[in-house]
């Protein structure tokens, strides 16, 4: 029985070491397959002869279905380019161009009222509204690409739609922006939402959000050196401090849902993304402080497995085990790894390992019989939807696996 004991404590000991000696889980050989297996994936299904997103993969009619394909596309962009700096294969980089060319396609050029911005429909629930988070949740993936290619035309149409936005959409008082925009009038809506379509009485904050995904206005101000831009974005910052709860997210703004208590599996990390980003340009601790206990929420969330479910919860209640979502787990562990590079992340060590074996093992292979899904990486959606079980593996798996799979092999193999 005593061997028995001082085996167990040795094994326990053992593992604990290699956790915080942030000894990796996967050797770089294997960190290197994933990514190429990932991209060339990304390349070879994920993006149509277009070179859009086709975005949702429903399993049981075979058949790609649209949803926010502006960032879906800039998302793939942004593992694409990673990928390529990675691994040294600059096809993915020529592919990424491809699809950043459609992208810059969709600024609006003809419209007197929309003149300069993207035309990024939603194509779900909001249908054919423009929708702010549509243009900026890809953004950082466009800007990156001026940056690999020193092309400066897919940063002027990216910030040429930020600048639409700042002076359309801005409501600089409460560090807010309004998410919606009538394609057809060019009107933006600040009394009525398509995302509430049977709510009686719509706030501020069911049309507005501080809509900081991206740190898009980050970006526009180290593309022109604009101090405009970089006021925005710390405004922008400034208001997630103030509007952050006491369990670290943003439930006052969908699509969280403070009615139940349950909350978006990426949202909010995209917040947290951004606060990481304005703690690098002003040193506010405040902001990396607020980035650390959003962290914490999605670290309680992730099973010992290293599986983050799409719907969780703030009120103990059990998360919904429907929809398994690989992209949360790849982008908390994006934000781990940063908030350890800041010297702020040690408690994190262990999940940045689980989300890395997690995703390591939950792809597609790469001879699956279909060729929707050869190389994929896992990120379920089940929902009721049209009458029937609707049941898709999501492309944001597969972007957010190659960000994070990049970010691990720097994070220990060095860059």
């Amino acid at each position: 029985m005593k061997i028995k004991i001082l085996l167990l404590i040795f094994n326990f000991a053992f593992f604990t070491s290699r956790i915080f000696s942030q000894e990796p889980v996967l050797n770089a050989e294997q960190v290197l397959e994933a990514i190429n297996s990932g991209a060339k994936y990304a390349t070879n299904a994920i993006l149509d002869e277009d070179y859009k997103s086709r975005c949702d993969y429903n399993l049981t009619e075979g058949k790609w279905y649209d949803y926010e394909i502006p960032w879906h596309t800039g998302q793939i962009i942004y593992g694409l380019i990673e990928s390529a700096r990675v691994t040294g294969n600059q096809s993915y980089l020529e592919t990424a161009q491809k699809a950043g060319d459609w992208w810059i396609s969709l600024e609006i050029k003809d419209h007197p009222k929309l003149k300069g911005m993207l035309a990024a429909q939603h194509g779900d629930y909001a249908g054919e509204t423009i929708v702010f988070a549509t243009v900026s949740d890809g953004t950082a993936g466009i800007f990156k690409l001026t940056e690999a290619t020193k092309n400066k035309k897919y940063a002027e149409v990216a910030t040429r739609a930020g600048n639409w936005m700042l002076k359309n959409m801005y409501i600089e008082k409460e560090g807010l922006f309004y998410d919606n925009v009538d394609p057809k009038t060019g009107e933006v809506m600040t009394e009525n939402s398509p995302f509430w379509p049977d709510k009686e009485k719509i706030t501020l904050y069911d049309v507005s959000r501080p809509n900081n995904e991206g740190s898009l206005f980050l970006d526009m101000y180290k593309f022109t050196g604009d101090k405009t831009y970089k006021k925005t974005f710390i405004n922008l910052c400034e208001s997630l401090v103030r509007f952050q709860g006491e369990e670290g997210l943003w439930m006052g703004f969908m699509p969280n849902h403070i009615q139940d208590g349950s909350y978006h599996p990426r949202f909010n990390l995209w917040y947290a993304e951004s606060l990481i980003d304005g703690y690098e340009l002003t040193k506010d601790k405040r902001y990396l402080n607020a980035a650390v206990k959003c962290a914490r929420v999605f670290a309680d969330a992730q099973e010992k497995s290293g599986t983050i479910y799409y719907k969780n919860y703030i009120n103990g209640k059990a998360p919904n085990m429907n929809s398994i979502c690989g992209s949360a787990a790849s982008f908390a562990a994006i934000l781990w790894i940063r908030l350890v590079e800041h010297g702020v992340g040690n408690e994190f060590l262990e999940n940045i390992e689980r989300s890395a074996q997690w995703v390591y093992r939950n792809r597609f292979a790469e001879d699956h019989p279909d060729p929707n899904l050869r190389g994929a990486f896992l990120n379920t959606r089940v929902r009721n939807k049209k009458g029937k079980k609707w049941i898709v593996n999501r492309d944001v798996g597969t972007s957010f696996g190659l960000r994070f799979m990049t970010k691990y092999y720097d994070f220990h193999f060095g860059k």
